[in-house]
């Protein structure tokens, strides 16, 4: 499960030579949903089963069986519960570099641009699209080559990498990528929060990190998230306590304190209405 307390994502997936990982995953099963952030890996989302809601950047659509969600680097997305509905995927993801390093021309033509930002792919692929097939059935046999680890597998997960991102870009879809002042300010919000989260934080507080008036913040926030700040930081900070729930051996009442929440007893109930169950039983999980 990837670490939802950090906004940008500086998790190392995979060995420090072979820096690929896949993980299963179920919203609402292993947590009700994935947070705004962004990394400087690729992720790619193969939705398996059932249907959720994906954001990238400020727009949000819906993710049905079959699509696959392509987040390039430094992308800002999230991941989220469709109301009443559950969504199994397969997250993959990998740093470019293990497609081809210095003196490479692939890797100067497009994985470096990829990389930087310079050039970008499209976010969706939809069994309706052209080099679906093609491209669904590159990340099966990566998810096969990575089960069975037969040697020689990581051959066959670079290859197949490499056929899957030729499949996007021979489809001439890819454009010059630029990051709008919006999305820049929104990123650094972001950080500001996750360097502040726990401590006693207003809108107006907020407001001041984007030089916005508080009226002005909460317009722009809505339709930036799809949330209001509040409901943002305070699912930000649940999500802080359940995994430090299950990665220290503190007290409730001190993960409470020390991810923001003043009163244990709110604490308990805003955690068990967002997770489905008490902190001291997810602790047990």
């Amino acid at each position: 499960m990837q670490n939802q307390a950090s906004l940008q994502e500086t998790k190392q997936h995979g060995a420090v030579r072979f820096p690929f990982n896949l993980y299963p995953c179920t919203i609402p099963g292993d947590f009700p949903q994935v947070a705004l952030h962004w990394q400087e890996s690729m992720e790619l989302v193969f939705v398996k089963r059932g249907t959720g809601l994906v954001q990238v950047g400020a727009e949000s659509c819906p993710a049905r069986m079959g699509d696959i969600f392509i987040f390039t680097p430094g992308t800002l997305h999230a991941l989220r519960q469709a109301e009443g509905q559950c969504m199994e995927y397969e997250n993959i993801i990998f740093e470019l570099e293990l497609l081809g390093g210095a003196e490479d021309l692939c890797a100067e033509k497009y994985l470096l641009p990829l990389q930087s930002g310079r050039l970008s792919l499209p976010a969706r692929l939809t069994p309706n699209d052209l080099c679906y097939l093609q491209a669904a059935a590159c990340l099966r046999e990566v998810e096969d080559a990575n089960r069975a680890k037969l040697p020689g597998y990581e051959l066959q997960v670079k290859g197949a990498l490499l056929r899957f991102l030729a499949l996007l870009l021979a489809q001439g879809r890819q454009r010059l990528a630029a990051e709008t002042a919006d999305t820049q300010r929104l990123k650094t919000l972001l950080q500001w929060l996750s360097a502040h989260y726990t401590e006693e934080l207003r809108v107006a507080d907020a407001a001041g990190v984007c030089s916005f008036s508080a009226s002005h913040f909460m317009r722009w926030f809505r339709q930036m998230t799809g949330q209001s700040f509040v409901a943002f930081l305070n699912e930000y900070r649940l999500n802080a306590a359940a995994e430090a729930l299950q990665a220290t051996d503190e007290t409730v009442l001190t993960i409470a304190s020390r991810c923001g929440f003043e009163n244990l007893s709110y604490f308990n109930r805003a955690f068990k209405a967002h997770f489905g169950t008490t902190p001291r039983e997810y602790r047990k999980k």
